[in-house]
């Protein structure tokens, strides 16, 4: 029997085949040296070992140790979890990719620790749930709605090169928000990795939108369930008070309780940072509904608040979670990198 090694890209697509135990002592060999590569920019590297002429893809054996070792972890009573044991620099097996989903559908909130990816790597997880929003956002624009709002690959970041902010959002306390909430067709989901994080403060906090309606006494669900709200986008403004209140801003009309087309729970759509106001009520009346609602889905037993270590990768539910940033230090560096996930069309 002739055994052959040879160095491929390790997206190169074969066919995982029955394997001999001694390969499989060579595919934790192959993971090993893969780890070490990572710590070298992680240049395409795999090893294939071709067996009575038929190859074999050792990726697809590391991708099925690492179902085995996935462990899923709550992180708050209401809404997230940690994930551990899987490394998404590497391709993601059928049946991880299956584990994940049903852990996003039930956590709405999902942290991988300890990631070494790059925006690849982000990109091709995101495409695990949906279509992954690829283009890069048109940051050279004067339009301050498209400049922050076109789909893409963008930076969360207060840093500055000669003098000019190198990312998005910088500052300060962000209220709780949904991702694309202006559009006709918001964001599914969002995926944001920590590249450098403040030694305090700048946490993301997520409220499960799911779990605050069903809080609600039943007369008032019936009374949401047939409002809708006014949701607009406020290019780097940060709280309510800052918001944009004209027509001319980019808004979109949604239902102010939606049904997750996964799950079938009906959550609350509405955010601090983003609703206007309630379709069809006098001012002074639908400002008033919805203080008192957004008070109450960020009380603590509904939010969880993520602190951030470089190398999480994030991924959170806009369908049925807000988010919101608090607060940091100025002089800290904070960058994020984000993709975000929409619906296919």
């Amino acid at each position: 029997m002739e055994l052959t090694i040879r160095r491929v890209d390790d997206r190169d697509p074969f066919t995982l085949l029955r394997l001999p135990d001694f390969l499989k002592r060579v595919a934790l060999i192959g993971l090993a040296f893969r780890r070490l590569m990572s710590f070298r920019r992680r240049k395409p590297c795999m090893l294939c070992c071709v067996e009575n002429g038929i190859g074999m893809n050792l990726a697809n054996v590391i991708m099925n140790i690492a179902n085995q070792i996935a462990k899923i972890r709550p992180a708050h009573p209401a809404v997230g979890a940690h994930v551990t044991g899987v490394y998404l620099g590497d391709p993601v097996g059928s049946d991880l990719v299956q584990e994940l989903r049903d852990a996003f559908a039930r956590y709405s909130v999902l942290c991988f620790p300890g990631q070494d990816i790059d925006s690849d790597d982000q990109a091709a997880f995101a495409a695990l749930f949906g279509h992954v929003d690829r283009a890069d956002a048109d940051t050279e624009t004067d339009d301050p709605d498209r400049k922050q709002s076109t789909p893409g690959v963008k930076y969360i970041s207060n840093i500055r090169k000669n003098g000019k902010l190198i990312g998005s959002l910088p500052d300060g306390e962000m209220h709780f928000h949904s991702d694309g909430a202006h559009r006709e067709a918001p964001y599914r989901a969002t995926t944001l990795f920590a590249i450098e994080v403040p030694d305090c403060g700048g946490e993301t906090r997520f409220a499960n939108m799911a779990a605050a309606f069903e809080a609600l006494p039943n007369n008032l669900q019936a009374r949401l369930d047939g409002l809708s709200a006014r949701h607009v986008f406020n290019y780097n403004k940060t709280t309510r008070e800052e918001m944009r209140r004209g027509d001319e801003v980019a808004h979109a009309v949604h239902p102010l309780v939606r049904t997750h087309p996964d799950t079938g729970r009906k959550s609350l759509y509405l955010s601090r940072l983003m609703t206007r106001n309630i379709v069809g009520m006098e001012n002074d009346e639908g400002e008033d509904l919805l203080t008192m609602l957004l008070d109450h889905c960020e009380k603590p037993k509904f939010v969880y608040d993520h602190v951030w270590r470089p190398g999480d990768l994030v991924i959170w539910d806009n369908r049925s979670v807000n988010h919101a940033r608090m607060d940091f230090p100025s002089d800290q560096r904070r960058l994020l990198r984000r993709y975000t996930i929409s619906d296919v069309d």
